[in-house]
């Protein structure tokens, strides 16, 4: 078998393996070798996330709006964003509580952390709506591209026969931007080979080894809330966690080299169709829509963990009331604060102010942002894949079949624009 007849995740796996040993091997030089394949891997998906927004965004509300359930399918897919939320941020105050991260610390370096403008709900709100969709793709601001092409979708639906071509020319633009997706995932294991090596290069086992315990508690709870919530409402709903986990595993891999959402968008979206069964009309909805508010590693299991770290590197007790403010904070905050960049550090500021804790706290676990930073976008991403399973599974429109590995590639429909994933 040759390399690139390989199943892709197998491809990222031995990329994973090869950079971790080169980054051990050039230490500090990581960063001049091999960073800049990993940066210019990023450009280029990045390159492609605002045109694929737009035109699967503008083509599926077409789709959804003449089958009549938008609402339905966004009011289940928003229920489901907030309760595994409501779940993380239980799972991360009880492996806080589990291994204590803070206890036993001092004298701790404190890095520069740069003060954050939290815009209150309103703000949030007011500023989903672009002034200049223009602008807002080329600031690559997927939340209110999001709500234009939306707008256009709706729009194209209205009006018609008086816009058939025009549709037809979306769906066109729709397939046109995922051959081009197709091409640069291919790069994924050379991108994830030059990033993982800078990672390793650059932090190195001593560095770690100070919050060591805080690393442990954020990769144990990340792991926990996967496989067991994630997998236990999969079996919930019938289907085999089995399956789902070796169907996102390329989404996975990637957001753990990259950790950006954003970034693992194409991906993202072409396991959830390709390998996982969600109708490409609804994924191309749910999932860009994921990518900017279901936050589970970063804006739930982290902040939880974050603040009793603090609450203990400070000696501080917390109340009940305490930890009902995170828990809400970390819930709603994800959703208060989408589109904002730096979402990690916004949350964690929002939840550290509404619990009454220092802020500085933040300072003393900066510096090994990057490797914590890793796990929380692997479980982000796994959850902006799980909703769309578990929607479509409740909704009878998952193909079963390629859920359960019985057809390789989605039978042709008009809705299925993707080629056969690895």
């Amino acid at each position: 078998m040759t390399w690139f007849t390989r199943p892709l995740w197998q491809r990222v796996a031995v990329a994973f393996a090869l950079g971790i040993l080169a980054g051990t091997l050039a230490g500090e030089q990581a960063a001049v070798w091999f960073k800049p394949l990993g940066d210019v891997y990023l450009n280029l998906v990045r390159m492609i996330v605002i045109p694929l927004v737009f035109f699967t965004i503008a083509s599926s509300v077409a789709k959804l709006a003449e089958a009549g359930n938008v609402a339905r399918l966004g009011a289940r897919t928003l229920f489901w964003f907030i309760a595994t939320s409501a779940i993380a941020v239980l799972v991360g105050i009880a492996f806080g509580h589990l291994i204590d991260p803070g206890l036993g610390l001092s004298n701790l370096p404190l890095g520069e952390v740069k003060p954050r403008t939290i815009p209150t709900p309103l703000e949030v709100l007011i500023g989903i709506v672009p002034t200049n969709p223009i602008k807002a793709m080329a600031d690559t601001n997927v939340l209110q591209v999001l709500f234009f092409a939306g707008i256009v979708g709706a729009a194209l639906v209205s009006l018609g026969e008086k816009t058939a071509g025009l549709r037809g020319l979306v769906d066109q633009g729709s397939a046109l931007v995922f051959r081009i997706t197709r091409w640069v995932l291919q790069l994924t294991p050379i991108g994830t080979f030059g990033l993982i090596a800078w990672v390793v290069g650059r932090y190195g086992l001593s560095s770690l080894l100070p919050l060591g315990k805080f690393i442990g508690a954020m990769y144990l709870a990340c792991l926990f809330h996967i496989i067991v919530v994630y997998g236990g409402l999969l079996k919930l709903h019938g289907l085999k966690p089995s399956r789902f986990f070796r169907g996102a595993l390329p989404a996975q891999q990637m957001a753990f080299a990259t950790s950006s959402s954003l970034a693992t968008l194409p991906m993202t979206l072409r396991v959830a169709v390709e390998k996982l069964g969600v109708p490409q009309s609804y994924a191309s909805f749910a999932v860009p829509l994921g990518a900017n508010v279901k936050m589970d590693g970063c804006g739930a299991i982290y902040p939880a963990i974050a603040a009793i770290f603090i609450a203990q590197y400070f000696g501080l007790d917390l109340s009940l009331t305490q930890y009902v403010l995170i828990g809400l904070t970390a819930v709603l905050g994800s959703l208060g604060t989408a589109g904002v960049p730096g979402t990690s550090i916004v949350m964690l500021t929002l939840t550290l102010s509404t619990a009454g804790l220092p802020l500085e706290g933040i300072g003393y676990i900066v510096a090994i942002d990057r490797v914590v930073d890793m796990m929380r976008t692997a479980t982000n991403v796994t959850g902006q894949i799980l909703v769309p399973v578990l929607v479509a599974k409740e909704e009878g429109i998952l193909d079963q079949a390629v859920y359960d590995g019985a057809a390789e590639t989605r039978e042709p429909a008009a809705d299925t624009v993707l080629v056969a994933a690895e």
